[in-house]
């Protein structure tokens, strides 16, 4: 019985160490695992103040890269008659014809040749007595000026014709040029007048003539070289159509030429028809609309009225894809010519025409060349042109992401971030972007994006802190503002969704409520408890029986052993 008791304390004492180390390391896993969130906060609110600088940063060098590749763009610009008057050529004099070539650009331009284009000898005012007419210039470097003569070789002198009329002629020549690397060709024209010869009566004609057509071309913008003020035959414009001389919304006017009849009216004066500016409907013209085209025509002369007047409208090729060779503006009736009556001497009248902007034009201005033809009211006929300007402008074209909120639920005064990702699908680059959200129950800072080309992706990544409950769908905004090419601001607004949810009450909560919570150990180690206690209790109840077997067993050997003492005993006793 002693043993047994014995026996008991021990396991009891043992399941009591058990219990104890098995409830202490619990606590105190509870109390590392009550602290590792706030830790874990701390954590996500430095991270998160530390990365906008770094995006802003890496903008802002962007930036400064764009800008240098911006100011090394090497061009050549070639230009014709630049400082020369009008030259006039009398019929039958032998003379010289000198072409000054100017390279307005940044690169030289090399191995420049330039070649009269004579589609018909009528239109040359020289006898045709050579088969070649090419000149070589050499480099015309940039910002620096050549000449190209013909008539002081030894070909010899070029003669003017004996049949000219006094009238205008439109040279027409073809510049090829290289930059060392890439041949390119370009067409120019000049204008030069001619004298007819006298002839007997009509010497005082003539010089009253010379004298109305010389009157006429001071007040004629343009004159000479026609390349000064934009001037530049059809399909000779730079690259897109566009004449590097003219300016947005600018006009050129040629001279008239006369095409038939007299060559001039009974009193010696040439009629000049001008563009004297032009409208568009809507004001700003977008790639890809049908737009109003309304042309303000002015008759210089002051004596002499002008009918019969056909205009015919055409444009370069322009474009970005495959289908550049296309018309930068097409008539939306299919017609490109439009007929007036006549206009009065001194007088005005307007013209107009529909078309349509190509939609994949870039935004730039793009010329349009209008020809004229009219007579005077002798039936002598002229031809003349102008070209002009018009600037198109390409609508903006961007997308958002889905925006993504992490977390998606909040409480008051925790942080979230916000991400999503700008697509720019125009074809014009938005300047100086830049985004920020907005809401009730948020506040955050600005984020700069910077500069994004046409087909780019920006990325939008914000931390705002929630300042008041929100439930509502839509509730918060992002808001994008950008600017064009011109400087003028666009605002953008995005909805999307945050919930806010009040923040936790912890007045409630005392340091003894931990422990209590904590007080006891888990279910899972109590049974394990109860089985390790059941196991020992078993263990030590087989140890006590088999030793109280063993106890019976040696108490009956020994009973048996004295019984069978006593029968020998007696057994000896006996006789």
């Amino acid at each position: 019985m002693k043993l047994i008791k014995k026996s008991g304390a021990a396991v009891l004492c043992i399941c009591m160490v058990m219990t104890l180390a098995m409830t202490l390391p619990g606590r105190v896993r509870a109390e590392e695992t009550a602290g590792q969130p706030q830790a874990e906060s701390g954590q996500d609110t430095a991270s998160g103040g530390s990365d906008q600088p770094a995006a802003d940063s890496g903008n802002g060098n962007a930036d400064q890269g764009n800008g240098g590749a911006a100011n090394t763009l090497a061009q050549i610009l070639l230009s014709v008659g630049d400082g020369q008057e009008t030259p006039v050529f009398k019929a039958g004099e032998e003379t010289s014809l000198s072409i000054n070539i100017m390279n307005k650009g940044n690169q030289d331009a090399q191995n420049v040749q330039i070649s009269p284009v004579v589609e018909n000898v009528n239109d040359w005012p020289f006898d045709m007595s050579r088969l070649n007419y090419d000149k070589s210039v050499g480099t015309v470097k940039a910002g620096e000026q050549l000449s190209a003569v013909w008539g002081n070789d030894d070909g010899g002198k070029l003669v003017v014709r004996e049949d000219v009329t006094g009238q205008s002629y439109k040279l027409v020549f073809r510049i090829t040029y290289d930059d060392g690397q890439k041949a390119y060709e370009t067409t120019k024209y000049v204008f030069v007048k001619t004298e007819a010869a006298p002839q007997k009566g009509n010497e005082q004609n003539n010089d009253q003539g010379d004298s109305s057509n010389e009157s006429g071309q001071e007040n004629q913008s343009g004159s000479g070289g026609g390349d000064e003020n934009g001037g530049e035959a059809a399909g000779g414009t730079d690259a897109g159509g566009w004449d590097a001389g003219m300016e947005a919304g600018g006009v050129y006017n040629s001279d008239p030429i006369v095409s038939g009849g007299s060559g001039s009216t009974t009193d010696g004066s040439v009629p000049r028809v001008i563009v004297t500016g032009f409208d568009t409907n809507p004001k700003d013209v977008k790639a890809g609309s049908d737009f109003k085209l309304t042309v303000h025509l002015k008759n210089t002369s002051k004596k002499t009225a002008v009918s019969n007047m056909l205009f015919d409208f055409q444009a370069p090729a322009s474009g970005t894809d495959a289908a550049a060779e296309a018309p930068a503006f097409l008539p939306t009736s299919g017609s490109s010519s439009v007929y007036l009556d006549k206009i009065a001497a001194d007088g005005t009248k307007d013209i107009s025409i529909e078309l349509n902007a190509r939609a994949d034009l870039v935004q730039k201005p793009y010329s349009i060349e209008m020809s004229m033809k009219y007579e005077d009211k002798s039936a002598t006929q002229f031809e003349g042109s102008s070209s002009l300007a018009i600037p198109i402008k390409q609508e903006p074209r961007f997308e958002f992401s889905e925006i993504q909120v992490a977390p998606d639920t909040v409480s008051v005064g925790e942080e979230a971030n916000i991400t999503s990702n700008l697509y720019n699908l125009g074809r014009v680059k938005l300047y100086n972007v830049k985004v920020k959200f907005e809401g009730d129950a948020i506040e955050g800072q600005e984020q700069f994006i910077g500069n994004l080309d046409s087909g780019a992706t920006g990325m939008i990544d914000g931390i705002v802190t929630a300042v008041a409950e929100a439930y509502d769908e839509s509730n918060c905004k992002l808001i994008m503002t950008y600017e064009d090419d011109a400087g003028n601001v666009s605002t953008v607004e995005q909805p999307f969704t945050m919930t806010v949810i009040p923040a936790a009450d912890m007045t409630d909560m005392t340091m003894t409520d931990i422990p209590e919570e904590q007080s006891g150990p888990s279910i899972p180690v109590i049974l394990l408890v109860i089985v390790i206690v059941i196991a020992v209790a078993a263990i030590i109840t087989v140890v006590v029986i088999r030793r109280r077997k063993k106890k019976l067993i040696a108490a009956e050997e020994e009973e048996l052993m004295d019984e069978v003492d006593r029968l020998t005993e007696d057994e000896h006793q006996q006789p």
